[in-house]
């Protein structure tokens, strides 16, 4: 089944949360990580991690035992929130993060409720965050493979969540159906037999060998122009195993790449639950919307933001490389709030340089940033707050490209018409 709207969202936000995560590094071993399973008693973990305190008053460096100490401390506190770990455990992650350069640390705390069941307890204090076994479950888990053949050639590929991958392509080195001179017609066709068997041969265990390593291959779609493909899978080339996942056989009008395309676009039934294709067709809607001024598709910050407020949204897409902050600015002086859309990367020079700007009301530089907020994450829990569907789109695809790079990133489709 495809995933709903909110378990899009979680996924999404998770995935970004653990980027994120992942980008940080402490200034020595200082960053704290820990994983509490469902079944594990909170008391038992706040006097581990008072022993772990007590063992850091051995480290040399007097920096780094103090940054420690804090991050243990602050863990105990988001711990003592807790009577019992929720019901897939949770995960702790603290640490003292350098902005600008040695002096600049400053102690962040992110507490996550996993999507799955934490297996495993596990404390460990290093420079960067542990993040593997989060990271493992945003992973696209369905996969499906595609073989496109002919006599001429073929190529396997796979789709995977957002992606489509082509793995190797094959030419077969038969010859033609036009026998070369002096060859009788049954010795050149026994030939052309034999070479055609043992293409399909080569076909089938390279087929296996790729398919094979994928774990989460749920299904094959075969396909390509003419009998070719049938021949091949009515034959005893392909392992039993896969031959047992092939879900259907299609005719395409062309091999390769092109092949590929054309099956993944034939084959919707299927394919429904992958967010390769999904994403295509959400991104194709919205373009329909635009392309016949049916009223229907709005796209920009500020216009689909208007339509969120009049809750007249029904799809709000968005891209997932949208890598913006929207940032609220305050006067000590005056009061004055004012909001600015920045791209994440300039948030630390925007803080500084904020020092002496000037407010625009009572000229005195005394701003401050009063609140910094993701721009998707901020319209993502807006769209929930109004019951709009949801949609996160890679750029994994030309059509989510296309929405980023051509609509800025942020699109909606109404349910219905605004005059």
């Amino acid at each position: 089944m495809p995933e709903s709207s909110s378990d899009s969202v979680s996924r999404f936000k998770l995935k970004r949360t653990l980027e994120t995560l992942a980008s940080k590094e402490g200034r020595g071993t200082e960053l704290i990580s820990l994983y509490v399973p469902p079944d594990r008693k909170i008391h038992e973990v706040m006097g581990n991690l008072r022993d772990e305190y007590g063992t850091a008053t051995n480290i040399k460096s007097r920096t780094t035992r103090k940054n420690v100490q804090e991050a243990i401390e602050r863990t105990l506190q988001r711990l003592k929130l807790f009577k019992q770990p929720p019901k897939n455990g949770l995960v702790i992650f603290c640490g003292a993060i350098p902005r600008n350069g040695p002096g600049t640390e400053r102690m962040e705390t992110n507490v996550l409720e996993p999507p799955e069941p934490i297996n495993v307890y596990l404390y460990r204090c290093d420079a960067r965050f542990v993040l593997e076994p989060l990271l493992a479950m945003v992973r696209e888990r369905d996969a499906y493979g595609v073989l496109v053949i002919d006599s001429s050639d073929a190529v396997v590929a796979m789709v995977k969540g957002q992606r489509m991958d082509v793995l190797q392509e094959f030419s077969s080195g038969i010859p033609g159906k036009h026998r070369a001179g002096g060859q009788s017609a049954r010795r050149f066709e026994r030939i052309r037999e034999q070479a055609m068997n043992d293409y399909f041969h080569r076909i089938g265990k390279h087929a296996y060998d790729l398919f094979n390593k994928e774990q989460a291959l749920k299904g094959i779609i075969v396909g390509g122009p003419g009998p070719t493909k049938h021949d091949f899978v009515e034959g005893d080339y392909l392992n039993y195993m896969l031959k047992e996942k092939i879900l259907a056989t299609v005719d395409t009008s062309y091999t390769g790449q092109q092949g590929v395309e054309e099956i993944i676009n034939k084959s919707q039934d299927v394919l429904r639950g992958v967010r390769y294709l999904e994403e295509k067709r959400i991104v194709q809607k919205f373009l329909y919307e635009i392309g016949h001024e049916t009223g229907l598709g709005v796209y920009g910050e500020t216009q689909v933001r208007k339509y969120l407020n009049a809750g007249v949204v029904d799809l709000l897409i968005v891209s997932e490389k949208m890598n913006m902050l929207h940032v609220y600015t305050k006067c000590k002086n005056c009061g004055t709030v004012e909001d600015h859309l920045i791209p994440q990367a300039n948030f630390v020079k925007f803080e500084q340089d904020l020092l002496s700007t000037a407010c625009k009301k009572c000229n005195a530089t005394a701003l401050y940033v009063e609140e910094s907020k993701d721009l998707v994450d901020e319209l993502l829990d807006f769209a929930e707050k109004q019951n709009a569907n949801v949609a996160v789109i890679s750029t994994e695809t030309d059509e989510g490209v296309m929405l980023k790079d051509s609509f800025g990133g942020i699109a909606a489709i109404l349910r219905y018409k605004v005059s």
